[in-house]
């Protein structure tokens, strides 16, 4: 799970010189003996991903500024670490310029191959991360800038990458924070509408009496505050792609007029008089089995076969563990750079520890853990230190239950679904919450924290579901937690005091 080098070069014992640094740098080592088994490595559609390259120039065969022609010619995107035993300024300009990153003269010692693969690595990370915002910012991402090295993810690219060559309606189902909207840019940048706009809808965080109107457009006068015309998702998209997150949560009025605005591929706004023809072309997500949801009675039938034609589940990050550490440099180059710091690398222990966790939230929970420490590190490599989810066993409960799956986005909210400190109100008895103390009226906050405490315990720590239910803004939820826990943290203190 952690970066593999490929060592080339023909001498056998530079080549075990090589790996064993390699190792104790903290990376997997990969040997061949030739460029020529280099190159078929680096090309070969079922081997494992390279990372970096460390290459002997003086080879038979295929020598090492063939092997460096041959991976420009093919676009491969790998660093190379040139090395030789004749360290003349030609042999430095010739690597140079047929595209090395790096040259060191053998034999080179480990404080020095540490440092260039790290630079090399570095800048590997730094240069892929740069297309991806390129790609984001012109609405073209592409499946290449999905960071993944999973067999489980390597099946699901495959179908979507077949999705984006037609109008199939996708339907990506995966828990939240997996990267469902990422997916959906990619077929759509993948795609022969990629110069069309793509709109993306959270139909979760729609108000019950706006939906229609945000997805198919209200006239001028149609209701109380409609002060303008406005065209409505539907229309915004027209030719292009529309991305209908977290769709279980459209209300069962709206799925209506979506199903038949579907089966017509026309729309009529709210107040209208007249449909209008669009040419959208559907991806839905959810976070939720969208069957069961149909089973309860809280979705159509017939709306669910319409946007279920191709479903893709992507794999929870526990399940992928080998995309951790990728994901993992990739989120320390953004940060680094954002926050114009300058941090070396993670740690191979805190690596390690990392891989290990279950990150019940996902890739958004991992991405939030590294902009974290990236702000508070004082050092210029992230340790274990700087991970507290890391340095402390996980208690957060993970996987699923009862058909649906456990979503604990922000760190904040999984610490306090661990902590657990005050007992839950049972469902049996939600209704008939005690509101008095002996003689006394319960202050109101201890009211509203069991509150909260119930419904994350009974909608199974779905923050977005649990807002919903609610009526107040995740964020506000989010807030409420961390003034809970502050206050538990200081009642806490108090009763320990002397």
């Amino acid at each position: 799970m952690v970066e593999r080098v490929l060592i080339a070069d023909d001498d056998p014992v530079q080549r075990r010189l090589v790996e064993n640094m390699v190792q104790k740098c903290g990376y997997e080592a990969v040997q061949v003996d030739s460029g020529d088994a280099a190159i078929a490595l680096l090309t070969a559609p079922d081997a494992a991903a390279i990372d970096a390259v460390v290459l002997d120039l003086v080879m038979p065969g295929l020598d090492g500024l063939g092997v460096l022609g041959k991976i420009r010619e093919l676009g491969l995107n790998v660093p190379v670490i040139v090395q030789t035993a004749h360290g003349g300024i030609d042999n430095v300009v010739s690597a140079m310029r047929a595209g090395a990153h790096d040259f060191v003269v053998k034999p080179v010692g480990i404080e020095r191959l540490q440092v260039s693969l790290r630079n090399a690595l570095n800048a590997s990370a730094m240069k892929g991360e740069l297309q991806r915002i390129r790609h984001a910012r012109d609405g073209v991402l592409t499946f290449k800038d999905i960071i993944t090295r999973s067999e489980a993810m390597a099946a699901v690219l495959r179908a979507a990458e077949k999705a984006a060559g037609s109008s199939i309606p996708v339907l990506i189902e995966g828990e939240s924070g997996v990267g469902k909207e990422m997916f959906a840019r990619a077929i759509h940048g993948s795609s022969d509408r990629r110069a069309k706009p793509f709109v993306a809808v959270n139909c979760g965080a729609i108000p019950d009496n706006l939906v229609e109107s945000i997805l198919f457009g209200h006239e001028k006068g149609a209701f109380t505050g409609a002060t303008d015309r406005h065209i409505g998702k539907f229309v915004e998209a027209s030719g292009g792609t529309l991305f209908l997150d977290e769709v279980s949560e459209l209300p069962l009025a709206a799925q209506v007029k979506l199903l038949r605005a579907l089966q017509e591929g026309a729309v009529e706004a709210v107040g209208g008089r007249k449909p209008q023809k669009v040419d959208v072309r559907i991806i839905s997500a959810t976070n939720r089995r969208l069957l069961d949801r149909v089973k309860a009675g809280q979705f159509r039938e017939d709306l669910f076969y319409r946007l279920h034609v191709l479903p893709l589940t992507v794999p929870p990050l526990r399940t992928r563990r080998e995309d951790i550490p990728p994901l993992l440099r990739h989120f320390l180059v953004r940060f680094c750079a954002e926050e114009n710091r300058s941090i070396g690398g993670i740690s191979g222990e805190a690596m390690a520890r990392l891989a290990q966790l279950d990150w019940p939230g996902n890739i958004r929970q991992l991405e939030n853990a590294v902009y974290r420490a990236v702000v508070m590190s004082e050092t210029d490599q992230l340790g274990l230190d700087d991970f507290p989810l890391a340095s402390a066993p996980s208690t957060v409960p993970t996987g699923e239950a009862d058909g649906e799956p456990l979503i604990l986005e922000p760190p904040t909210a999984a610490r306090f679904v661990a902590a657990n400190e005050a007992p839950i109100v049972p469902a049996s008895t939600y209704g008939q919450l005690a509101m008095l103390t002996g003689d006394e009226v319960r202050p109101l906050d201890e009211l509203e924290s069991e509150i909260i405490r119930f419904a994350i315990s009974h909608y199974r720590g779905q923050m977005s579901e649990v807002a919903r239910r609610l009526k107040i803004g995740r964020s506000t939820l989010y807030r409420k937690l961390d003034e809970m826990e502050a206050a538990r943290a200081a009642q806490a203190a108090s009763n320990d005091a002397p």
